[in-house]
């Protein structure tokens, strides 16, 4: 009998997990208008695009076990954002240079070809630290002129190609073009003492994003780094750079923060800065982090005032979020609805075998300084007919949407399901999302200072909810654990509001 190779054995074992996929599916806790995995574990979305009018997103993903022991990447299409289809994983962990995991990455179109590219993650055999020593970041491209096959994957930079000056943390690559030229920026993890690892820590790291020059999409080469002007965390993860109205974006997910009372209060953070200018644009230099005395070293640019960091979302369950541009011109974010390392969890569904989602799809509008988002229109094809309600109402089903523009001083919308509820708060300019114990699996309170409200949407899933304020000006989303369907909703302060049920996405394998 032929024995099977390394792929062969991966390919075997997802497609063994993916026949659970049926019995998963009659989870109750399933969600009905959000992406999730088939089986397994989802994280970060990656190679989001519209490729000959097909909206593709790919993400993180591990079918074998719902707790990401394998990183993979799985692979949706759709030509509506309503109907999608589910097609076979189309990178897995098969390659020297990614055998631990084909990590985060994203989709870059030109002349009717794809080229999609990722971290590929390497822990090195022996007795290492993994940050500092014995971990291969790997950057991986492989192209596509279809979006469903996909060339051998090709090995474009190792660690040799970054600057000494880092940890082994450099990850995440995105690429756009500008001026006739491609460029990528990456995130990193730089250390304050690059000839001395053992001086360095968590403490003393700090977070940067890595800008690379390609005329090819091939070759690429280090040209400079990007940071605050004060240390903001040890790690700038996920880092994605765009322009709206002209005006420069970037967007990273920083670890390391420490929590305030209206801002931070995640294990880690996502958001964004608006440049003065654009990255790749001529500098001044504070002052070169070192002697930039070969190729690999940093001079380094501190463009960034920390103090502008504005989060995209507020909720317990977001992190990791990327942007593309569609056909029709809109800058559409989606981000990861969980996140890593917090001290809740999602065990309800961890037990029948499956973890986390997406966010559903945000156009992104640039508005007085603030990006406002909003869930894509298309998500209005799934309304049933308006309804008016007010006080107390028995909800008819467990997935809907809620909109308001009338309020009075002090306001509450509470769902609830029995003994267990969440209740969105407004009061002396504070908003508050409070999680009942069990509802919430240990989340508990998230609280934001926001001084005026004209307007209210909530669009609620079966155990997702997210909330836009202001026409998106503040986004709370958060997984919340209901033992059953009999819902209710509780309007104080709010006269009245619109109210529709949704159908769900349609998922087809």
């Amino acid at each position: 009998m032929k024995q099977m190779s390394e792929k062969e054995v991966l390919q075997h074992a997802v497609t063994e997990a993916e026949k659970k996929q049926d019995e998963i599916a009659r989870d109750p806790y399933r969600l009905k208008l959000h992406l999730m995995p088939p089986v397994g574990w989802m994280n970060d979305p990656n190679g989001l695009c519209q490729f000959h009018g097909i909206y593709h997103v790919f993400y993180q993903y591990c079918p074998v076990d719902a707790v990401g022991s394998m990183k993979a990447w799985g692979h949706y299409t759709s030509g509506d954002l309503i109907h999608w289809k589910q097609l076979e994983a189309p990178f897995l962990p098969d390659q020297s240079f990614d055998k631990d995991g084909v990590y985060s990455g994203s989709a870059f179109l030109e002349n009717d070809m794809m080229y999609l590219y990722y971290t590929g993650n390497v822990k090195q055999d022996g007795d290492y630290d993994l940050d500092y020593k014995g971990r291969e970041a790997n950057t991986v491209l492989v192209t596509s002129a279809d979006g469903m096959h996909f060339s051998e994957k090709e090995l474009v930079m190792t660690n040799a190609d970054y600057p000494d000056a880092y940890t082994c943390h450099i990850r995440d690559p995105k690429i756009w073009k500008e001026n006739g030229r491609y460029h990528m920026v990456q995130g990193g993890r730089k250390m304050i003492h690059p000839e001395n690892p053992e001086e360095n820590s968590a403490q003393t790291d700090y977070g940067t994003v890595l800008i690379f020059g390609s005329d090819d999409l091939h070759h690429w080469k280090f040209e400079k780094d990007v940071t605050a002007k004060a240390r903001f965390g040890y790690m700038w993860e996920c880092p994605d750079y765009f322009y709206l109205n002209g005006q420069p974006v970037l967007s990273l997910s920083p670890q390391g923060l420490e929590a305030q009372t209206y801002q931070f209060q995640n294990i880690y953070q996502s958001g964004y800065f608006l440049p003065e200018r654009s990255l790749i644009s001529e500098m001044e230099s504070s002052k070169p982090e070192m002697a930039a005395s070969d190729e690999n070293e940093s001079t380094e640019h501190r463009i960034i005032d920390e103090t502008t960091f504005r989060e995209w979302d507020h909720g317990f369950d977001f992190y990791a979020p990327q942007t593309f541009e569609d056909e029709q011109g809109r800058r559409i974010l989606i981000g990861w609805a969980g996140i890593g390392d917090a001290p809740y969890d999602n065990e309800p569904t961890v037990e029948k075998g499956w973890q986390h989602a997406l966010t559903l799809p945000r156009e992104l509008v640039l508005q007085d300084g603030v990006i406002l988002q909003q869930p894509l229109e298309e998500l209005k094809q799934l309304r049933g007919q308006e309804q008016s309600v007010s006080g107390n109402v028995t909800l008819e089903q467990n997935v809907f949407e809620l909109e308001t523009a009338a309020f009075e001083q002090s306001w509450s919308v509470t769902i609830a399901d029995g003994l267990e509820q969440f209740a969105l708060v407004y009061a002396d300019g504070i908003l508050s999302l409070d999680l009942s114990e069990k509802a919430g699996r240990g989340r508990g309170t998230r609280q934001i200072q926001i001084p005026d409200i004209h307007s209210l949407r909530m669009i609620v899933d079966t155990s997702m909810m997210e909330i836009y304020i202001n026409d998106g000006e503040a986004v709370l989303t958060s997984r919340f654990y209901f033992p059953d369907d009999a819902r209710s909703i509780q309007l104080d302060g709010i006269p009245g509001a619109s109210l529709w049920y949704l159908k769900g996405l349609e998922i087809t394998k």
